[in-house]
């Protein structure tokens, strides 16, 4: 297994980055996290998966060890490939994904390119007993679930519609998450 390399970006593009490791270009299927890692021709560590196929060696490129975590619990969800994996990694946060998954959050899932409701189900359904959720759910979580869904239909974007309402306090009422956040993008 290749858990980590560090190297030299060379190149990006729609398939990944090319890291150059000591004269080896190595092209890996990356998360955006692995972008923000250092600029072009800067030596960077990315923490990766290989996964082996009958045809192909892939590897798959992450910017933290939770990420690089979160991709292998996904991959052993039934009907979940290391496409859809590094789709999921690649939308939220290791942290947002562990609280969708205590939430029973299957919007959070659906909203992602190639996850469908009964995909969605069974990330939930298979990762729910396999991840620590210390303060995963904090507050009240339907209320804040009702909140964000309140700012999607405002046309609010998934992870904007969290990403605004995590700073604020979750045991507001539900109007009052809605007019804050509100607010705060104003």
């Amino acid at each position: 297994m290749i858990a980590s390399l560090r190297g030299r970006v060379v190149s990006r593009s729609a398939a990944g980055i090319v890291l150059d490791v000591n004269g080896v270009g190595y092209l890996i299927a990356a998360t955006p996290s692995v972008a923000r890692l250092g600029p072009a021709d800067a030596e960077i560590t990315v923490e990766t998966h290989l996964v082996v196929r009958e045809d192909a060696l892939q590897l798959y490129g992450f910017g933290s060890a939770s990420e690089r975590e979160m991709f292998e619990l996904l991959l052993g969800v039934s009907g979940v490939g290391p496409k859809v994996a590094l789709g999921i990694v690649s939308g939220s946060t290791p942290e947002e994904l562990r609280r969708a998954i205590a939430r029973d959050d299957l919007a959070r899932f659906e909203a992602i390119p190639g996850v469908g409701r009964k995909t969605a189900q069974r990330v939930v359904l298979e990762l729910k007993d396999k991840l620590p959720f210390a303060d995963a759910v904090g507050g009240s979580a339907r209320d804040e679930l009702t909140a964000r869904d309140a700012l999607v239909e405002l046309g609010w974007s998934l992870v904007d519609a969290e990403r605004a309402l995590a700073d604020l306090d979750p045991d507001l009422p539900v109007a009052e998450q809605v007019r804050q956040a509100l607010r705060a993008a104003a």
